[in-house]
């Protein structure tokens, strides 16, 4: 896709001059300046709170900065107006969709593009230039089909196409292949490259390093809200590109030679509602079993069951040959260890401290004598948690959760489910990893898998939910790939490749 970018910065299609965002006390965006080339791939990268999101708010016309100015085509583009930002031809695709899942493509396309006065509609005007846009781009949809019916890569093609039917000429598209198959991704690719040949600029925001290499022209690298570096793509590399972001070189986690060994926990014939039908999955000591798919295709029904918060319509689930009770405490006393996939409403209590969060599973059984907390014994086991796993809180054991970065968030739920030694406890002989690195930087990232390869082979049993491929591949020694709520077989990771696991993942077989 990348082509000759030095023609391209000749004809700047967007001006960044001085951008600077503060949120109280916090430096979003620091003194940042930018342009945009006519038909230019721009990457946006950065570590979780670098400032990427606000940056783009502010482009879009969602906040208004503090200082500096924004020039879109030669014009000034006026702050905090998302309207403004429309007319100038400025169009996002969000990482989540937004579009109404009970009207049809063509209803959404139309959302907003007319005025509250007219008394009909000029549907058949809508329709042709939906279907001529669609044509010209690639991106075949049927404009009456209800959008609740389409796939997570259709409803993709109807942003962008709301998009262009509005007249786009930038284009900022936010983790657009977070959600995707591989060849739904793979679709995408094919369909900017055409947008790019036909003169679209795009801002492409990824934490995907090797398809930022693919895509991008140029890459904007953003760390603690300041711009640290702007570099042609043909110029970089991954490990480049890491150290950017987070100021110092990322090892990648390497695995420990480890053997699997016993069953540890089985599912048989295991039913919840509509949401998950697994005919059979074994779990072994010293394996890391992956779990792949796009998410929300039965993934929460399923962590929920090996958490202990939901007991199962139907079948059988065993830790060590027991059927346990659907109740976490009986979980945690049996050896699971859980990481959820959402650590601000389900892993941690905010407005707890994290002595306090730190405790929360072994409370009654380590912490508390007649229903009083040992303080000092849970301040010690917090600190040295927080040490271990590299927990960095401003004040100590004494910060509220809330106050914590997402990735030391990560760290002190690992660190809770892997440290049992540190509570006289035995290690954890069942993990189970629910998306345990989304929205972390680098650096978090590569520090959770290396914890989780360790835990494995230490013999511990890997069960990890996650819909990124490259994640899986670094980790698994088996993978299975669940599709509205069913399950395959779970197979030798060497036994896929990413064309089967993507028809799997859309639920081919």
């Amino acid at each position: 896709m990348p082509t000759d970018s030095l023609t391209r910065r000749t004809l700047p299609v967007l001006r960044l001059a001085g951008i600077t965002k503060r949120f109280g006390p916090l430096l979003a965006n620091d003194g940042i300046s930018l342009d945009l080339g006519s038909g230019e791939v721009l990457a946006l990268l950065g570590e979780n709170g670098a400032g990427k999101s606000t940056l783009v708010s502010i482009l879009f016309g969602h906040y208004v900065p503090d200082e500096g100015t924004i020039h879109a085509f030669g014009a000034p583009l006026p702050a905090g107006d998302p309207a403004a930002a429309l007319a100038a031809g400025i169009g996002m695709v969000h990482q989540h969709v937004t579009l109404a899942d009970n009207l049809s493509v063509l209803d959404n396309v139309m959302l907003g593009t007319e005025s509250l006065w007219r008394v009909k509609a000029r549907r058949g005007r809508a329709r042709r230039r939906l279907v001529e846009t669609a044509e010209r781009f690639g991106l075949h949809v049927n404009p009456d089909a209800r959008v609740a019916t389409l796939s997570v890569g259709e409803r993709q093609r109807v942003e962008i196409l709301k998009a262009l039917t509005r007249d786009a000429r930038v284009l900022i598209l936010d983790e657009p292949t977070a959600v995707l198959t591989p060849q739904e991704a793979e679709s995408l690719f094919a369909t900017l490259q055409r947008l790019v040949a036909e003169g679209l600029s795009l801002i492409f925001i990824s934490h995907k390093l090797p398809e930022v290499l693919r895509v991008s022209d140029r890459i904007a690298v953003l760390r603690h809200g300041k711009l640290v570096a702007t570099l042609a793509a043909a110029q970089a590399d991954r490990a480049q590109l890491a150290r950017l972001m987070v100021g110092h070189d990322v090892p990648p986690p390497i695995a420990r030679p480890h053997a699997a060994g016993e069953p540890v926990c089985t599912l048989e014939d295991v039913a919840v509602g509509d949401e998950l039908d697994v005919a059979a999955l074994t779990l072994h000591a010293g394996e890391i079993t992956a779990i792949a798919g796009v998410s929300g295709n039965g993934q929460q029904a399923l962590a929920g069951v090996l958490f202990g918060l939901r007991a199962p319509d139907r079948g059988e689930v065993r830790v060590h040959g027991r059927v346990l009770p659907a109740r976490p405490r009986a979980w945690v006393a049996a050896g699971v260890a859980r990481i959820p996939e959402d650590r601000q409403a389900v892993g941690l209590v905010g407005a707890l401290p994290l002595w306090e969060n730190a405790i929360a599973e072994r409370y009654a059984t380590r912490f508390a004598r007649y229903a009083v907390v040992r303080r000092r014994a849970a301040y010690r086991y917090a600190r040295e948690l927080a040490g271990r796993f590299d927990v960095r809180a401003g004040s100590g054991v004494d910060t509220p959760a809330r106050a914590l970065s997402g990735g030391n968030m990560q760290k002190l739920i690992l660190g809770r489910a892997l440290a049992a030694d540190l509570a006289g406890e035995p290690p954890p002989v069942l993990i189970v990893a629910d998306r345990p690195t989304w929205g972390l930087d680098v650096g978090a990232i590569a520090f959770v898998q290396q914890q989780l390869l360790d835990a494995c082979a230490r013999g511990a049993a890997v069960l990890l939910i996650s819909d990124d491929l490259d994640e899986i591949y670094a980790l698994a020694d088996r993978i299975a790939v669940i599709h509205a709520g069913r399950l395959t077989a779970a197979k030798p990771a060497a036994e896929w490749d990413l064309a089967a696991i993507g028809l799997a993942m859309a639920g081919v077989t």
